[in-house]
């Protein structure tokens, strides 16, 4: 575990109980070293027949970042304090369509994943949104338009203090973890029953 430690790497349990979905940010900067590790994490997430779909834009460039802005939605002026906008896009055609199963939003879902959780070993938060307009993303990203935008991953530093344009639910969010639901409503063993 020290030898983890020095090089500034948590295991799996660790990144996964620390990752929260805060929205009180302070745009610190990432390093060049900081996002390779975000593209290293990216590059290695599994995929349908080692398809790899997905392609994620990095908005790092500060007027690229204020022209983001236009794209969230009401209620996401918080991630206008963001340090990075991490748009993941793919397309149905670049993956696995086996029957009516097309693995192209689980893949990439399964490489935003990987992005979040090493985010959160670098000390930052990784915030998937659903909030934005996708056609406004393409617009400002120049994302072709056969390709989905599937989401948008605020990233930024947490703030110890509570930013002023948080509403009362986005407050209490992060004062605690918002309540998980029991595993038992969750997973099942060997047949699926939902309980009543």
């Amino acid at each position: 575990m020290k030898k983890m430690e020095k090089f500034g790497i948590m295991d799996v349990e660790h990144a996964i109980q620390k990752r929260r979905a805060f929205r009180s940010l302070d745009p610190e900067s990432l390093s060049k070293q900081d996002l390779h590790q975000l593209e290293i994490a990216i590059q290695l997430a599994p995929s349908c027949f080692n398809n790899q779909p997905w392609r994620f834009v990095f908005v790092t460039d500060e007027e690229k970042r204020k022209e983001m802005q236009k794209v969230l939605s009401k209620g996401n002026e918080w991630a206008y304090h963001a340090s990075l906008y991490v748009a993941a896009c793919a397309r149905k055609d670049d993956d696995c369509v086996i029957y009516d199963r097309e693995y192209y939003l689980f893949d990439t879902g399964l490489a935003t994943g990987f992005l979040v959780l090493r985010a959160t070993e670098l000390g930052f938060v990784a915030h998937p949104i659903a909030g934005y307009s996708p056609k406004k993303t393409r617009e400002i990203l120049k994302i072709p338009d056969d390709m989905q935008v599937i989401t948008l991953v605020i990233i930024g530093k947490h703030r110890d203090s509570i930013r002023g344009e948080l509403s009362e639910k986005q407050i209490e969010a992060e004062k605690r973890r918002p309540e998980r639901k029991p595993i038992e409503e969750i997973i099942f063993y060997n047949k699926y029953e939902r309980g009543e």
